[in-house]
């Protein structure tokens, strides 16, 4: 099943409960497609909401948010998750010399 992340604009000044209460609508009706939200964040301060779903297409999930009474156009499919950081590898710099370059102005 693929997962999207899609966005809705303009909720400024809603409320957790508010958030709760969208998200309950979009879980009313999502078995129909075959969509499943699984998580919605709220940044507050920009009224933006980000959902995340797993379905059979970004159709499907425009399908649901429309019903649900919040539509929006801005769906992504995310192809490509890492579940975990991956390993940093970091260079042996033993015997190097690193030089910086000269940050002052230099006056004359």
């Amino acid at each position: 099943m693929a997962k999207f992340m899609d966005i809705h604009n303009g909720f400024i000044g809603v409320t957790e409960l508010q958030l709760r209460e969208a998200v309950g609508r979009d879980l009313a009706v999502e078995a129909a497609d075959g969509v499943h939200f699984e998580h919605a964040w709220l940044d507050a301060e920009s009224g933006t909401v980000f959902c995340l779903s797993s379905g059979p297409s970004k159709e499907a999930v425009r399908r649901v948010h429309d019903r649900a009474g919040h539509p929006t156009q801005e769906i992504y499919e995310l192809s490509v998750e890492v579940e975990e950081p991956p390993l940093v590898v970091r260079p042996n710099l033993t015997g190097v010399a690193v030089s910086w370059p000269e940050t002052r102005e230099q006056t004359a």
